[in-house]
């Protein structure tokens, strides 16, 4: 059985830098060819994912439906590519499977459908992940279990009031085993962030969480942050992750709409090369 019982006392970073490395080369290889997709947001999230399922995360790949798994709920469900990239590399899911991203019949499209193994929830609408999470944090306490919940969600999803009117249950209820990790990267479908949303580490805090903002493609600070969240004080956790789309590849950052990336067949190959280029 190789259930991750524990996150360890130490993290190893080289590793886990590593894993976060492989899990870029899979979102390219998912992508290459189909000309489109959320590529940029993938490459950003990688660090994150990283982080989570391979120092922090309990689980059993062998059987998903471990009832005291830690769970993670990804609310914006069009990052599908990097959720499937972490479930192959987690050994979930086969990575023969990664080159049916997105197309017809998969069961890797692109916005998160629960069918998928170690998927917890149906992603494609934005604005609700926080409040199934919260759900998940509450059933988890009424049944005694030592599990956790970690949900991501966006910048973009905090326009929504079903986000906020969810962050207010959590802290009424206390859920200290709600792990919130909100991916601050300013954009959303045609550009900026358009409704004034910051201060969000501040308005998290005025909201009754513990809050801490960090560089969400630091590894050593998204190791710190998740370490800092498990303490058990009646308060569910916030991590305020600031990240860079296409983070990895300096061409895929710099490109404008960076939301749903256009990339011809013939780019892939330079772009594939550029990411082993930067982290050689």
């Amino acid at each position: 059985m190789k259930t991750l019982n524990h996150p360890p006392s130490e993290a190893d970073l080289p590793a886990l830098k590593a894993r976060a490395l492989n899990l870029r080369r899979k979102m390219m290889a998912m992508a290459s060819g189909k000309g489109e997709g959320y590529i940029a947001q993938g490459l950003g999230m990688a660090d994150c994912l990283a982080s989570l399922y391979f120092h922090e995360m309990r689980y059993d790949p062998d059987n998903v439906g471990w009832a005291d798994r830690d769970r993670f709920v990804l609310s914006t469900g069009h990052y599908s590519i990097a959720m499937y990239a972490v479930l192959a590399e987690a050994g979930i899911i086969s990575p023969s499977e990664l080159p049916s991203y997105g197309l017809n019949g998969s069961r890797l499209p692109m916005s998160t459908f629960d069918e998928t193994p170690g998927v917890e929830m149906v992603g494609g609408s934005l604005g609700h992940g926080l409040g199934q999470a919260v759900g998940m944090a509450m059933a988890l306490r009424l049944d005694g279990s030592p599990a956790r919940v970690f949900c991501e969600f966006s910048d973009g999803e905090l326009q929504e009031g079903s986000t906020w009117e969810a962050a207010m249950g959590a802290a009424t209820f206390k859920c200290d085993n709600l792990v919130v990790l909100i991916d601050c990267n300013g954009i959303q479908a045609d550009g900026p962030v358009t409704v004034r949303i910051e201060p969000v580490a501040d308005k998290m805090t005025a909201f009754g969480w513990e809050t801490r903002e960090i560089n969400g493609n630091d590894m050593d600070a998204l190791v710190g942050a998740l370490a800092g969240a498990r303490e058990k004080n009646g308060k569910p956790k916030a991590i305020v992750m600031r990240t860079t789309p296409g983070f990895g590849i300096p061409t895929i950052m710099a490109r404008d709409r960076a939301h749903f990336v256009r990339i011809d067949n013939s780019e892939w190959d330079a772009l594939t090369q550029e990411l082993e280029k930067e982290n050689g």
